[in-house]
């Protein structure tokens, strides 16, 4: 036989877990400080400049 299971109990397990891996996920998007996403931004800048200047203009 196998064991029951209330699925009451099993929902709400599975929800609090959904809602932390959703918190966790908040935490790495929206927890940063400001230090953080200036250096994001500036990283991301940096490399669009690098990539717009070894960019190749085709001949018409």
């Amino acid at each position: 036989m196998s064991n029951v299971v209330n699925l009451n109990k099993a929902r709400k397990a599975r929800d609090r877990d959904r809602a932390r891996e959703q918190a966790r996920e908040n935490r790495a998007r929206f927890g940063r400080t400001k230090v953080d996403k200036d250096l994001t931004k500036a990283e991301t800048q940096k490399a669009e400049q690098v990539l717009d200047g070894a960019k190749l203009d085709k001949p018409e």
